[in-house]
């Protein structure tokens, strides 16, 4: 007979998604996780496989609980100002007491660029695609815009928002703000 899990696998999820958050993935070690998540690495393997499927199950936590913000954005209608209100709200938590700074996607990008991991890749793809896609539809909104220039300002507002993600974990309120303004007065 199975033995009951004594554990609910998304409050574990949500710990090591916090953890992975803070530390990175490489530099997260098995025994932080049990520790963090007060569960064995038999339960770990058991429930998720190994750290890697952990992980993955970490970074799609994640993006449900970003999907409120992105619902936000996607649902709003006033074109740029909703870029620039998604910059805002994307670092809202990142001055507040906690550990967890910038994105978890962006520093997963980051730490995995060079990775031919393909399920981290796909993971990070869908999102970065899904953020251009709202900001092309944003900035279509303008008339005056034509697509070479909708493009470019799709592109490098995805850069800005790395930036953003990137900077928010080191720099203070004003510094991210003034960011968030010179990167708006040209779009």
């Amino acid at each position: 007979m199975a033995r009951k899990k004594a554990y609910k696998e998304e409050e574990v999820v949500e710990k090591a998604m916090n953890l992975f958050w803070q530390n990175g993935y490489k530099t997260t070690s098995m025994h932080l996780l049990e520790k963090e998540m007060g569960i064995n690495k038999f339960s770990i393997y058991s429930s998720f496989g190994d750290k890697h499927g952990l992980f993955l199950e970490s970074l799609k936590c994640y993006k449900l609980k970003v999907s409120v913000i992105i619902e936000k954005f996607k649902n709003a209608s006033n074109g740029v100002a909703d870029i620039k209100q998604f910059f805002y709200d994307s670092v809202a938590t990142d001055f507040k007491e906690s550990t967890q700074k910038g994105c978890l996607i962006t520093n997963t990008y980051h730490e995995f660029s060079k990775s031919e991991d393909l399920l981290i890749r796909e993971q990070i793809s869908s999102f970065m695609t899904q953020i251009k896609e709202i900001f092309t539809e944003k900035l279509k909104k303008d008339a005056t815009k034509d697509a070479a220039t909708i493009q470019k300002q799709t592109n490098f507002l995805l850069l800005a928002k790395h930036g953003l993600a990137a900077a928010s974990r080191v720099h203070t309120r004003k510094e991210i703000e003034d960011y968030i303004e010179i990167t708006f007065r040209n779009i």
